[in-house]
């Protein structure tokens, strides 16, 4: 024989699972799109050497050196697209970027001043010897493509 649970009482246990449920996720959400207000609004355009590329998720990174003022090479970190949305919007793989290629990346800076470059909105980026576009984001930044190559 099978108990009979009144149908009020049902929903009210389905509205506390869901807000439960609902409250439990909202930190990873909210951790994961913590973002907002790190990075300056305006782009910034710079050109420098590849060292790594690290195709892991969620986001995939390009560590690049680039010139100071004086000329001393910064180490830069450029965080991008998920393996998977690079593979299928770009073809990009393990290849597409080895240590030593040229590569002009233009993207939204930290405000921080730390070495760090967002790539995920208003940004592209270029084989500079070229002025291939190998990349960009869905919204593309204010300025053309520029340098030697590209004209």
């Amino acid at each position: 024989m099978s108990a009979k649970i009144p149908v009020r009482r049902v929903g009210r246990l389905t509205r506390v699972l869901l807000a439960g449920g609902f409250a439990a996720t909202a930190g990873a959400v909210l951790a994961h799109h913590g973002d907002a207000g790190r990075f300056e609004e305006a782009t910034v355009t710079m050109t420098g050497t590849v060292v790594a590329l690290q195709l892991i998720n969620p986001h995939s990174s390009i560590i690049l050196d680039i010139p100071d003022e004086s000329g001393s090479p910064v180490r830069w970190q450029a965080e991008f697209g998920s393996p998977a949305q690079l593979a299928r919007n770009f073809g990009w793989n393990r290849n597409t970027l080895k240590a030593g290629d040229q590569i002009t990346i233009t993207g939204r800076p930290l405000k921080s001043g730390q070495p760090y470059i967002n790539l995920s909105e208003r940004a592209r980026i270029l084989r500079t010897e070229t002025c291939e576009e190998i990349y960009h984001s869905s919204s593309l930044p204010e300025e053309p493509p520029s340098g030697p190559a590209c004209n």
